[in-house]
């Protein structure tokens, strides 16, 4: 991808990005992402049934009657984005890869957050991490970050995501929100999922295709396996595919389960279908519950 090809299609993901924003998530965002703390914003007199602890005895001392201290959310957070782009990412057997999905679901993320006025981070992973963009706020910088998606070529082929968690907490001492990004089928990254979210707001982005869960029975087929490079032939109509979809199915349900353990409010994307819909479903589904906690 040359550069003018580049530009736009970062131009034209930013313009979807926009359309997105505004008609169907706006506002969403923002409600359901808390800043770091609170903020000092004014003083205002005591009525009955306000918290006497509140009260600022300086303020209610000249005045000569009691003031108490008000408190805005600090709304300056920071937001990583963590990208696996692992060799499993460049597969997609509909209209998109697993990686241009995540990239434009990125792209929506990163703009709704400097709409908010937010710092965008973000971590390229593959079994370590490829490339680490330090969060800053603008467009321009969230136009890099989408460009270093769309055109990064990661060294490794492989998948190891406790690797990303694990610089996250070196890094970033303060809680951000964590978008991890992936398809989640690679092993051994449930304890760094678990220390990471204690610290941060960690949101999974499950990315699927259709086809990695069910071959259509056309014969026989060579499978490649994209991160180790192993070539397989089943008979998609015999037993053989049988036992690919059951592994698949199972492998595919190990991980749900592990992030339904976690208590993790998911997003869950197939390259088949509207990611929108999804995310929509996840701020309005994070919504209802923040209202009812």
């Amino acid at each position: 991808m040359n550069t003018s090809e580049l530009f736009k299609k970062a131009r034209k993901i930013e313009i979807a990005s926009r359309r997105l924003i505004e008609e169907q998530l706006a506002g969403q965002y923002e409600s359901v992402f808390k800043g770091r703390g609170l903020v000092f914003s004014d003083v205002r007199p005591y009525t009955p049934g306000d918290d006497i602890r509140a009260i600022d005895w300086n303020v209610s001392a000249r005045m000569g009657a009691p003031h108490i201290k008000q408190f805005v959310e600090e709304r300056d957070r920071t937001v990583h984005l963590m990208i696996d782009v692992s060799a499993s990412h460049g597969f997609g057997s509909q209209q998109t890869t697993k990686r241009m999905l995540a990239a434009e679901l990125a792209a929506v993320v990163a703009f709704s957050a400097i709409k908010n006025n937010d710092r965008v981070g973000l971590f390229i992973v593959t079994d370590h991490v490829e490339r680490f963009v330090p969060a800053k706020k603008g467009r321009r910088h969230v136009l890099r970050v989408v460009s270093e998606i769309l055109t990064f070529q990661p060294r490794s082929r492989q998948t190891d995501l406790a690797a990303g968690l694990e610089f996250l907490g070196k890094i970033s001492r303060r809680r951000s929100v964590v978008f991890l990004i992936s398809d989640f089928l690679s092993t051994g990254w449930e304890r760094a999922m678990r220390i990471a979210a204690r610290r941060h707001d960690v949101v999974p982005v499950v990315i699927d295709d259709p086809l990695e869960r069910e071959l259509p029975a056309v014969g026989l087929l060579q499978l490649e396996d994209l991160e180790t490079g192993d070539v397989v032939e089943i008979d998609t109509s015999g037993p053989s595919g049988a036992a690919f979809r059951a592994q698949a199915q199972a492998q595919a349900q190990a991980r749900d389960q592990s992030l339904r353990r976690m208590n993790l409010e998911t997003v869950a994307v197939r390259t088949d279908e509207p990611y929108v819909d999804a995310l929509v479903a996840f701020f309005r589904a994070r919504a209802r519950r923040m209202s009812h906690g």
